[in-house]
């Protein structure tokens, strides 16, 4: 992986690691928590943060691909409504919409996976060849 992108990539894992466990803790209690939100929060913060460095790696001339762009700014906006869906329906939420809420979270989570992997692999494939 070449150096420029150590610190983009270690913060955006960071991100998968708040998001996932965030997701995933909701799953298993199946009801929305002050912690899952929390969670989610933090994985977007990191999102936002590794997006705008790689971002200066655009302007300094890397290319991440069309494709890369459109589904990574796709997913961290669903990553974005899912969060702020989350804070509605803990602050105003029936206990029913708490309760379902997670029906929806590893779909927006499994989403979000496809331009971290896809990222990954880039990354990975660029350090290989230079």
């Amino acid at each position: 992986m070449p150096q420029q992108l150590i610190l983009p990539a270690t913060i955006m894992s960071l991100a998968f690691v708040f998001y996932t466990a965030g997701v995933w803790w909701e799953r298993l209690e199946r009801r929305l928590r002050g912690r899952h939100v929390a969670l989610f929060w933090l994985g977007i913060v990191c999102d936002g943060t590794a997006t705008y460095l790689m971002r200066q790696l655009v302007i300094a001339g890397e290319d991440p691909g069309f494709i890369h762009s459109v589904t990574g700014l796709a997913a961290f906006l669903l990553m974005l409504l899912h969060a702020l869906w989350a804070t509605w329906v803990l602050a105003k939420g029936s206990a029913e919409a708490r309760a379902g809420f997670h029906r929806y979270s590893v779909a927006v989570w499994a989403m979000w996976l496809v331009p971290y992997v896809g990222g990954m692999v880039a990354g990975m494939m660029r350090g290989a060849a230079g």
